[in-house]
């Protein structure tokens, strides 16, 4: 399966994924290619790992570059890894159930307009919430609303900070997004 990995930021979800298809934990996975939307260490991972990364620019037309992008290298899945920029709906339709994302919460809890990041472990945290996880969801044009593919979970004890939450969030969500990818691409294939 011939993914391409969407990312804004540091890349450490990319650097999940290019680990994963290097130590043969993913063994039916290629990462095609890497798209950013602005200058970020994730480019540097992926260019480190040899792999062709594509910057576009975060304007009108980036679903059309983006589609054009993928259709050249052959993408079989998207992988949204901390991508910021928001896909309109005719992109989402066109690579429906073909294009996923990783999200730190519980969905459909904390999702939706500028909940990414430490927004969401802040708010969590603020909810006094008794657990929180994250979500591997497909993507649709409604922000975090499409179908939940995978969840991991973990308790939240009381006092607990965003802080708290956020290193919890890290330690699952890359064997999540992992085994989600793993999951899929035997779908594909098998």
């Amino acid at each position: 399966m011939n993914i391409a990995v969407l990312v804004s930021g540091s890349g450490s979800n990319l650097q999940a994924i290019i680990d994963a298809v290097k130590n043969e934990q993913l063994t039916d996975v290629s990462i095609s290619c890497v798209i950013a939307d602005r200058n970020c260490y994730a480019m540097e991972r992926a260019l480190d790992a040899e792999i062709p990364t594509w910057f576009v620019e975060r304007k009108e037309d980036i679903n059309s570059e983006i589609n054009e992008i993928c259709k050249e290298n052959n993408i079989d899945l998207i992988v949204l890894a901390g991508f910021l920029s928001i896909l309109n709906n005719e992109f989402c339709q066109k690579w429906e159930k073909r294009i996923i994302n990783l999200h730190p919460s519980l969905l459909p809890k904390f999702g939706g307009a500028g909940m990414y990041g430490k927004h969401v472990h802040n708010a969590v945290a603020k909810s006094k919430e008794t657990e929180s996880g994250a979500s591997v969801h497909y993507v649709t044009a409604g922000i975090d609303e499409g179908e939940v593919i995978a969840q991991m979970r973990f308790d939240i004890p009381e006092g607990s900070d965003a802080e708290y939450i956020a290193h919890k969030v890290s330690e699952i969500e890359k064997p999540l997004l992992i085994s989600v990818i793993d999951k899929l691409s035997k779908k594909v294939y098998r």
